[in-house]
């Protein structure tokens, strides 16, 4: 069996996910440069030029990485991948995600979300998402699109010795209701 496409176009009503490519540094490193986006982050130094590019260069390498484009306006507002895909458990991690903070509050993080549930429950049953001890902003963004936390604190060795929740949503779940808290 082949491996899905981790890295298809998806296109939403305001937003378009495309892979990301060794061109976008620059926008995307404007949009991500805010270091009120990353204080409550495990990697909450990731605004600097050094941290950024760690990031970047390592969403590239990941051939699973993308960036978001508004529709609107043609610029980069952030970034996501996909992790980890276990075939035999049936299970993708979808992260790294950060959104520019002049798309918070609105619709576009429910739609990037949706967009790539959508293309994940195409070849998994399960997508997790590793949230960081202490980022309360993302613990209640994956609480509002119908997340459930996983029980217990886990690290890995990817994330250093910081504590992460794990939050799933199930194929089963999403399809049955689910995906209305993510439209």
């Amino acid at each position: 069996m082949s491996e899905p496409d981790f890295q298809p176009t998806l296109t939403g009503p305001t937003v378009i996910i495309r892979p990301v490519t060794s061109g976008d540094w620059a926008a995307l490193f404007d949009a991500g440069s805010d270091p009120e986006i990353w204080k409550v982050h495990p990697r909450s130094d990731r605004y600097t030029e050094p941290e950024f590019r760690k990031y970047f260069d390592s969403a590239v390498a990941s051939k699973m990485a993308f960036v978001f484009v508004d529709r609107s306006t043609r610029q980069l507002i952030g970034s996501s991948r996909y992790y980890g895909y276990d075939a035999e458990r049936s299970e993708v991690e979808i992260g790294w995600t950060f959104i520019a903070r002049s798309h918070w509050g609105g619709k576009t993080n429910r739609e990037v979300k949706r967009l790539m549930l959508d293309r994940a429950f195409t070849f998994v049953d399960t997508v997790i998402f590793w949230v960081g001890e202490k980022n309360w902003r993302s613990q209640g963004a994956m609480t509002k699109i119908g997340g459930v936390r996983r029980s217990g604190l886990f690290t890995r060795e990817l994330s250093g010795a910081t504590p992460h929740f794990i939050f799933e949503i199930g194929k089963s779940q999403y399809q049955q209701g689910g995906r209305a808290l993510v439209t």
